[in-house]
């Protein structure tokens, strides 16, 4: 067995590193071009600064389990996710208009106090946006300069290659399938885990996990594998996401970064609010309509949105289903054919993606 947080430590301290040496040298290259860069280079740094680093460990370990060992170039070409995901952040906190992000004003109202204070023409929130979306570009950009310098041979980078794209093409497809279930209204349980399918159990396991895999080598080198990542990942991905939902709730701001409450105000549309709403009695899902999206709600509120989760038992529903995701998770571990160490650190961190408090 991994000792306790050695699978993702270790991980989160390599890629870290590469990261930090990566933005460093974008953001010589960015005041070359103009000083006024240098605070967008930093606003990218401080996004980057924070985060659990899990689908860069997933990619790592999805290598590992392949039979490879470390390699500056695998953590190199795993932090490469933590760009993708950190534009994705950046992109999402302006779909959501979003306040914090990880106890900081997301990028969009950064920028937007910016052109506030200093008084310049036109509409402040505008501007905001419109810097916002271009991070998240450029983040989404370095992606593949990162991932592509590597230092991993051609091949492997070709095979990893088609599986990012998948990534990156499943991950837009749930923000698409997400906002369309936002705005159509109340949705089912099924349908709300579609969403978390696509935009998170895939993006932060399965296909991380696939993308080490195929750095690692050809599916004929290591045969039964990929199924096996996807036996593990995507129960682990769902059970993952509704921790979050959870803790988008009955998180302490503290730990999760998030006012309390915050998810009830973006009006989110989380499996946890699904089954509430089939549960509820009609008074009560009167009541979780009237308070779900209330940009206005206050702590006691937000406390009367908490009880009724609670006395319909989606709470406690959504707590039973994250147990049994990660015992059908760490099953498919079982039978796997992976290294004995890939196998510890995999299951390590189901337990610690599911029992996290941020």
């Amino acid at each position: 067995m991994t000792e306790p947080g050695a699978a993702l430590d270790h991980v989160r301290d390599q890629v870290g590193q590469v990261l930090s040496e990566f933005v460093g040298r974008q953001r010589t290259l960015a005041t070359e071009v103009a000083g006024e860069l240098r605070a967008a280079i930093d606003a990218t740094a401080d996004v980057l600064a924070g985060g659990k680093r899990l689908r860069a460990a997933f990619c790592y370990w999805g290598w590992r389990g392949a039979g490879r060992g470390d390699d500056p170039a695998i953590f190199a070409a795993a932090a490469a996710l933590e760009l993708l995901h950190a534009g994705a952040l950046v992109h999402d906190d302006v779909l959501d208009d979003s306040d914090t992000r990880r106890g900081r004003p997301t990028i969009h109202r950064r920028f937007a106090a910016q052109h506030e204070a200093a008084g310049w023409r036109g509409a402040a929130a505008p501007f905001g946006q419109g810097i916002a979306v271009l991070l998240g570009d450029l983040l989404l950009t370095w992606t593949d300069e990162l991932f592509h310098g590597s230092g991993l041979p051609a091949t492997a980078l070709s095979r990893g290659r088609a599986v990012l794209d998948l990534m990156r093409t499943e991950l837009m497809a749930g923000q698409y399938l997400d906002l369309l279930e936002q705005a159509a209204g109340p949705g089912s349980v099924a349908d709300a885990l579609r969403v978390v399918t696509y935009k998170t159990a895939k993006y932060t396991i399965e296909r991380p996990l696939h993308l080490g895999a195929a750095l690692a080598g050809p599916p004929e080198a290591h045969p039964g594998l990929g199924g096996a990542y996807t036996g593990y990942g995507l129960p682990l991905g769902v059970a993952f996401q509704l921790r979050d939902d959870v803790l988008g709730v009955f998180g302490d701001p503290a730990e999760t970064g998030k006012p309390a409450g915050d998810d009830i105000r973006e009006g989110k549309r989380t499996v946890l609010v699904a089954i509430a709403r089939e549960k509820a009695t009609r008074q009560q899902a009167a009541e979780l309509g009237r308070m779900l999206g209330d940009r206005s709600i206050d702590a006691a509120g937000v406390a009367a949105f908490r009880q009724l989760l609670a006395e319909t038992g989606a709470l406690a529903e959504c707590e039973a289903m994250i147990d049994r995701y990660v015992t059908e998770a760490l099953a498919a571990l079982d039978e796997a054919p992976m290294t004995a160490a890939a196998k510890a650190a995999l299951a390590e961190l189901a337990i610690t993606s599911t029992t996290r408090t941020r």
